[in-house]
């Protein structure tokens, strides 16, 4: 099995989750990640809401957008990144998982209210809240594992 850094691990699932599986060897694990990818990408039509997004068409995004098929997408994108970390790390890291989880979590949840969200006058939409919702999602996982981490020790 071939080894890669975390970063990289981490970078090649965002570009596209299963990559950080297929590079290390592990094929069946990064077969099922890009399988999903594709299937969620295609039933939500997500790249048509961000190519509308992109151009600031919001509302067209959120006309072609079928949240039920985006709704599984973060948590699948967030636990293929996990896994391709999880597996570059060359020693177990205590609860490495909890930036993952809450970023999943928060970026569902800018999903679920980006309908209605507005923000100093701008409506962000199904693509740019989600992503805004990342940043609190992750800082709060990582405030979870220092803390946790440092009373664990």
């Amino acid at each position: 099995m071939k080894r890669i850094s975390k970063l990289e691990a981490v970078l090649w699932n965002i570009a596209f989750p299963g990559f950080s599986q297929l590079l290390t060897g592990n094929y069946l694990k990064g077969i099922l990640f890009v399988a999903l990818e594709f299937i969620m990408n295609m039933k939500s039509h997500f790249n048509q809401a961000i190519m509308y997004s992109f151009l600031g068409e919001i509302e067209a995004a959120e006309a072609v957008t079928n949240y039920q098929w985006l709704m599984f997408y973060p948590c699948v994108y967030m636990f293929a990144m996990w896994d391709a970390y999880r597996t570059a790390m060359p020693s177990e890291e205590k609860l490495s998982f909890l930036p993952f989880v809450f970023g999943a979590y928060f970026v569902t949840v800018g999903l679920i209210f980006s309908p209605k969200v507005t923000i100093l006058h701008i409506h962000p939409g199904p693509i740019f809240l989600p992503i805004l919702f990342l940043i609190p999602g992750l800082g709060i996982g990582f405030i979870l594992k220092f803390i946790l981490s440092s009373r664990l020790q």
